[in-house]
């Protein structure tokens, strides 16, 4: 099973910039090896389980709890059985086709 989340949280009471509070949750995530891609957005993670996926969500929340009042969060799952790296699958599949396109 591939479980791709797209997720951004973030405290909400610390100013314009929260890169010090993000950066915290992105060690976590490469601490627990986890296949991830930062974007300006927000984090994509792949995991293998949903219960997995979640305990990121759940782990980042954690992590900035203690240094804010109000912690905002947006969070996307596509669950998919039967596949994995779709990290990275999903990109080249578009990229494949957009050669076709062009032509």
């Amino acid at each position: 099973m591939s479980v791709l989340l797209e997720f951004a949280m973030f405290p909400t009471d610390k100013g314009a910039s929260v890169s010090d509070y993000v950066s915290k949750i992105i060690a976590m995530i490469r601490s627990k090896n986890i296949r991830y891609k930062l974007t300006a957005m927000g984090t994509i993670a792949e995991t293998e389980t949903l219960e997995e996926a979640l305990k990121i969500v759940q782990d980042s929340y954690t992590i900035l709890e203690p240094f804010s009042e109000r912690v905002y969060s947006s969070i996307k799952l596509d669950i998919r059985k039967n596949k994995s790296d779709r990290l990275n699958t999903k990109i080249e599949s578009i990229e494949s086709k957009i050669g076709k396109v062009e032509k």
